[in-house]
């Protein structure tokens, strides 16, 4: 149930516009302060994760680990995607406060 309700508010968040996919853009984003949460498929690479996760320990963006690529983008209505940020705060919460 969880992951059905995660996946249908991501969804939400990208119809609301506030979602940014792709890997140098969700970076982008990461330092430019308007990622309030970054969520990295489960099946990412090391490197990628790594990558994702140094920078969000450095500007102090919380990291979710959560499904795999395939999973991430039919949330969204795209291909598959490893790396998504939230730009909006309220849907930020919402993600991360699910039961």
């Amino acid at each position: 149930m969880k992951t059905n309700k995660f996946f249908n508010n991501l969804g939400l968040a990208m119809r609301a516009g506030k979602v940014v996919t792709g890997e140098e853009f969700v970076i982008d984003s990461v330092r430019g302060g308007s990622a309030k949460l970054v969520i990295v498929a489960e099946d990412a690479s090391q490197g990628t994760l790594k990558k994702v996760s140094d920078k969000c320990n450095t500007y102090q963006v919380p990291l979710l680990q959560f499904g795999d690529r395939t999973q991430l983008g039919a949330s969204i209505g795209k291909e598959a995607r490893v790396v998504i940020a939230v730009t909006d705060a309220g849907f930020a919460r919402m993600l991360m406060d699910q039961p």
